[in-house]
């Protein structure tokens, strides 16, 4: 059972920090400064798992370890199976290669025409400007170039990918990845998004980031200025349990926000972390609380490492079914698999459709009902009025 989703209940606080100035507190150089990097760290405050031990050992290998110091406090130290705990602490698990899983799961490689451009889709490319991110999550998906930990050796290179852009006038979206680009500095931020800005044929930029989730403290009023200025901005963020939030992300939401700055939350699906629906259900209420729109849940991707965190995909389609119809539209996110190889997001939704005929779609509501909608304008198509009548039309 999850606490109810008044903002009373909402984490915050420095935790294990306690002596630390409320100014130091709120320095978001301060929290990547005294970031959790080690085993030795780790069990300063927390009594780790055998799995645990030994994946942090690994982590060097594999993934970084980094935990701000704001995230872990959102950690329960005395529950080794805590959701947020899950997510960033290591475990044996990632030494473990499953047969399908893959390094590049999603077939990023395949579609780079530069260093750092992914085009796959064709009106719109993913522009990789890091290789670091606040704190590493477990699962990530480009756990081969993201840290350098398996020396990837990716070196971001922003003029290549700007002009691989200027001279592609079929694109016209740009979402900026890696790593997280909120955590390069104002002046690169306002530099890339500036040249963005002039390129006459790109319509829509956004950006993915987990740094207001890790890190709240990096949404700064004078980010917050360069978004107004090179506007609009679309931000797409990262949480995947309702004890991610907290007072401070909801305030940096809100300032996102108030600088015109549209929100959507893209969660994974993980095993014992969110794969129960009241828990989704939870998550979902908390983040339109906070101006933040439900917008995909991922099924965890096929990355090396990944078996113990991966819910069984079946799982999210019952999630959806069980969201649509008890909450509202805005709040149910689309379920969807990024095509193992390359073959893109793929919708997977519960089977509301029974049968397609010459004349009608026969569907199910969420109550499992069967309605029935004609294919045939009556006013084309005269009714019969000796066949049997139509079952009630849901509007």
């Amino acid at each position: 059972m999850y606490p109810d989703d008044s903002l009373s209940n909402w984490h915050s606080g420095q935790g294990h920090w306690p002596n630390v100035s409320p100014d130091l507190w709120q320095d978001w150089k301060w929290q990547l400064r005294n970031r959790i990097t080690s085993l030795e760290q780790l069990e300063q405050y927390l009594k780790l798992t055998p799995d645990e031990r030994a994946g942090c050992l690994f982590a060097k290998d594999k993934l970084a370890l980094a935990i701000t110091p704001y995230f872990f406090n959102l950690i329960d130290p005395n529950d080794p199976n805590d959701p947020v705990r899950r997510q960033v602490v290591p475990h044996a698990g990632e030494m473990q290669t499953a047969p399908e899983e893959l390094l590049d799961p999603v077939g990023e490689e395949n579609t780079k025409p530069v260093d750092g451009i992914v085009h796959r889709y064709p009106d719109r490319v993913l522009f990789l400007v890091t290789d670091r991110c606040a704190s590493y999550c477990r699962y990530c998906t480009r756990s081969r170039l993201v840290s350098n930990a398996q020396d990837y050796n990716f070196h971001p290179e922003f003029e290549s990918g700007l002009e691989y852009i200027r001279t592609h006038p079929e694109i016209r979206d740009v979402l900026l990845s890696g790593g997280d680009p909120l955590l390069l500095s104002d002046k690169k931020l306002d530099y890339l998004l500036g040249e963005l800005r002039k390129i006459p044929h790109l319509e829509f930029i956004r950006i993915g980031s987990r740094i207001p989730v890790f890190l709240p403290q990096r949404i700064t009023p004078a980010l917050c200025e360069i978004f107004k200025k090179h506007g609009p901005i679309w931000l797409s963020i990262h949480v995947n349990h309702p004890n991610e939030c907290s007072h401070e992300l909801r305030d940096a939401c809100e300032r996102l926000s108030f600088a015109g700055v549209p929100i959507g939350n893209q969660s994974v699906l993980l095993k014992e972390v969110n794969d129960e629906a009241e828990t989704m259900k939870s998550l979902i209420h908390r983040l339109l609380m906070m101006r933040v729109r439900p917008y995909y849940l991922y099924q965890c991707d096929l990355i090396t490492g990944s078996a113990h965190l991966r819910a069984d995909a079946r799982k999210g389609i019952e999630i959806i079914r069980a969201l649509r119809g008890h909450t509202t539209g805005y709040a149910i996110p689309q379920f969807v698999i990024d095509a193992p190889g390359g073959g893109g997001k793929v919708p997977i939704n519960p089977e509301y459709v029974k049968e397609v005929t010459d004349t009608e779609i026969i569907m199910r509501n969420f109550q499992g009902q069967e309605y029935r909608y004609p294919l045939i304008n009556s006013a084309d198509h005269p009714i019969d009025t000796h066949a049997p009548t139509i079952d009630p039309i849901l509007v």
